[in-house]
């Protein structure tokens, strides 16, 4: 990809999220160029996400090092609704298309992210993209008004969400 194709696709990630900005439906009207589809899009999006969610839990992980494992639940969830909180129309967008099966393979990517970065879950873990959504489930239902739970109450709750764990 040349810088030129970069900047054509960061321009229309702009745009689509400026427009859902307006109309927080979700759904993008159009595909603007460069995108040669809504798939293509989607997944873009998906990308951008991922890149801010990565580095964000990169540095929550760094600050957290030789903690227990709570701590590492603890960093991965204030990690990923601080990412939220600071991207909300990304978020919605692609909360709006979260059973999209164009994007199972980007969500379950995340959610092995999640698990394996909180320590959920250890690599090449079968179901490490199941830990990871039941954490994200845990994430969504449990309110942030009071700043976040504990980390013992988030772990046992998710063993909760996951009759295997």
């Amino acid at each position: 990809m040349s810088w030129n194709d970069f900047h054509q696709r960061q321009h229309a990630i702009q745009s689509v999220l400026d427009a859902a900005r307006r109309d927080p439906s979700g759904a993008p009207a159009t595909t603007p160029p460069p995108f040669t589809d809504r798939t293509e899009l989607l997944r873009a999006l998906h990308y951008k996400w991922t890149q801010l969610l990565t580095g964000r839990i990169g540095i929550a992980l760094v600050e957290t090092e030789d903690s227990p494992l709570d701590d590492r639940v603890q960093a991965v969830t204030t990690a990923w609704r601080r990412t939220a909180a600071e991207n909300p129309v990304l978020r919605a967008v692609l909360d709006h298309h979260d059973t999209d099966p164009d994007l199972r393979e980007c969500r379950e990517r995340e959610h092995r992210l999640l698990a394996l970065a909180a320590g959920l879950a250890e690599p090449g873990e079968s179901d490490a993209d199941r830990v990871g959504a039941a954490f994200v489930r845990l994430l969504r239902a449990t309110p942030d008004a009071s700043g976040p739970a504990p980390a013992a109450c988030q772990v046992n709750r998710l063993r909760s969400l996951i009759p295997s764990f």
